[in-house]
């Protein structure tokens, strides 16, 4: 799966790109392991001193969870599956360096979560965003998280129980997207923007970085232990595979009419 996430290095700023357009760039465990594999490297590069986020196409930055794998969990696996994201949530949160969500197209589920947990985001007036997991059986937990700290409990509500997407007008009113500039520049606009914060005092930069998440570390650790109940919960039921399932067949019924 070392394709599934590519990176790339330019000057000062490193680029990290989600690889399956096909799908998205909807991601699996070895996707996930990659991604924090790819952070893993960038964070310990001196040279470099601010990271870009982005997928690859121009239909998605993220689908979020490949409905395929997770269709097929037990209570058991869906506790390990909530490990996952920790370690991946955990390198995010734990990076020094300042990190960009360069929005190519939709971000939904557990990518807009991973959007909302850049440091910042620029996107264009085509980029969708929210958290559909209800829509196909997955009781979120690390979404209304990440959404409460940024967006208040009313909001976050909204969005977690009708599952509805965000365009980009809403999404940078509310403060999720930061900037919004026309779709072939999204890449340039995140590169200047890498750039300039790369020149920033790195001490400072590092320190700021790590008093944002110590004041959310508590709330983190919470949620993460709400995730592995309700998952448990909610997988012991088989509800969610029913709901993925048909999910599923729904979206190929649409594909093949």
């Amino acid at each position: 799966m070392k394709d599934s996430v590519l990176i790339e290095v330019r000057g000062a700023v490193g680029i990290v790109t989600l690889n399956r357009p096909q799908v998205l760039n909807a991601w699996n465990a070895p996707m996930r392991a990659r991604l924090v594999e790819c952070f893993d490297e960038l964070e310990a590069n001196e040279a470099v001193r601010a990271i870009i986020l982005t997928g690859a196409g121009d239909r998605a930055f993220g689908a979020g969870q490949d409905l395929n794998e997770t269709k097929t969990f037990d209570p058991d696996r869906a506790e390990a599956w909530m490990h996952e994201w920790e370690r991946l949530y955990d390198r995010i949160r734990s990076l020094s360096k300042p990190l960009i969500a360069a929005l190519n197209g939709v971000a939904a589920g557990s990518a807009f979560q991973v959007a909302l947990l850049c440091d910042l985001r620029i996107g264009h007036d085509g980029v969708t965003m929210g958290q559909p997991e209800i829509n196909s059986g997955i009781a979120s937990v690390t979404g209304p998280w990440i959404m409460k700290e940024m967006i208040g409990i009313a909001r976050t509500i909204d969005l977690t129980l009708t599952g509805r997407m965000m365009d980009a007008e809403e999404s940078f009113r509310i403060g999720l997207i930061n900037r919004i500039v026309p779709k072939e520049k999204v890449m340039e606009a995140s590169l200047a923007l890498a750039e300039e914060l790369a020149a920033k005092a790195p001490v400072a930069m590092r320190l700021n970085k790590a008093r944002f998440r110590e004041v959310t570390e508590a709330s983190f650790r919470e949620c993460l232990a709400a995730g592995i109940r309700t998952q448990r919960e909610a997988y012991a039921t088989g509800e969610p595979a029913r709901m993925m399932e048909a999910f599923l067949a729904q979206r190929a019924a649409r594909k093949s009419a």
